[in-house]
């Protein structure tokens, strides 16, 4: 899985569907597309990097906890300043109901300014008084998740989600992630049919939650792979 809406990306992978032969290739070398090349190809790489990562998890018998709710487990309340890296309204719905502070961080200079219960932002340092936040996964795949994390700093609870944060999570728990709400596809052909119809996803895959707390860890798993 991978976020599909990197700058033009869309619309290149569309036109390059016949050209890329993809199949048989070496997933490592896609995987590095995600480093130095064009936004389709990061696309392309970053989805071998989540595809590699369920390959690894598979052979070691491990399927991660299923998510308990769609906000990262952060339990916003009064009291907390939350900051929330693209702006997604169910969310935002969410958190302003439950009586916490919420700031936005967004590329849109249009959506800048105080709205109905939130505060919208360009600059990240804006994030340097939240104890919480909540980022999309898209900071992983456009690289700029260093950037915001060191805004950041004083959250104690930081949740990536989206499809990209099925990824190995070791680095970013490294570096003060708390929880990686990804997708896994529990019926492949069944999502493929789903998504040529244009219908919901149904069973066919579910949100996990991977926290830093339970996650056995690469090592660990790459021993499970390997015995």
């Amino acid at each position: 899985m991978a976020y599909a809406l990197l700058g033009n990306s869309l619309a290149e992978l569309t036109a390059m569907a016949g050209s890329l032969l993809l199949a048989g290739a070496d997933p490592l070398e896609i995987a590095r597309w995600w480093v130095d090349h064009d936004d389709a190809r990061k696309v392309v790489g970053f989805a071998a990097v989540t595809a590699l990562t369920r390959w690894l998890f598979d052979r070691a018998g491990y399927e991660p906890p299923r998510a308990a709710d769609s906000i990262g487990e952060l339990g916003p309340q009064p009291g907390d300043h939350i900051g929330m890296v693209g702006l997604f309204p169910p969310l935002i719905r969410r958190i302003v109901a439950a009586g916490a502070r919420l700031t936005v961080l967004e590329l849109k200079p249009k959506l800048v300014g105080e709205q109905d219960g939130y505060r919208v932002v360009l600059d990240p340092q804006e994030l340097a008084g939240c104890n919480k936040l909540l980022a999309t996964s898209t900071l992983l795949l456009n690289r700029t998740f260093e950037s915001v994390r060191a805004h950041a700093g004083k959250a104690e609870k930081i949740a990536v989600i989206g499809p990209g944060a099925s990824c190995l999570p070791d680095p970013l728990f490294a570096r003060g992630v708390t929880l990686m709400g990804g997708v896994w596809v529990a019926d492949g052909p069944a999502l493929l049919a789903a998504i040529a119809a244009g219908q919901a996803w149904g069973d066919s895959s579910f949100k996990t939650a991977l926290t830093a707390r339970e996650y056995p860890g690469l090592a660990n798993l790459r021993a499970r792979a390997t015995a």
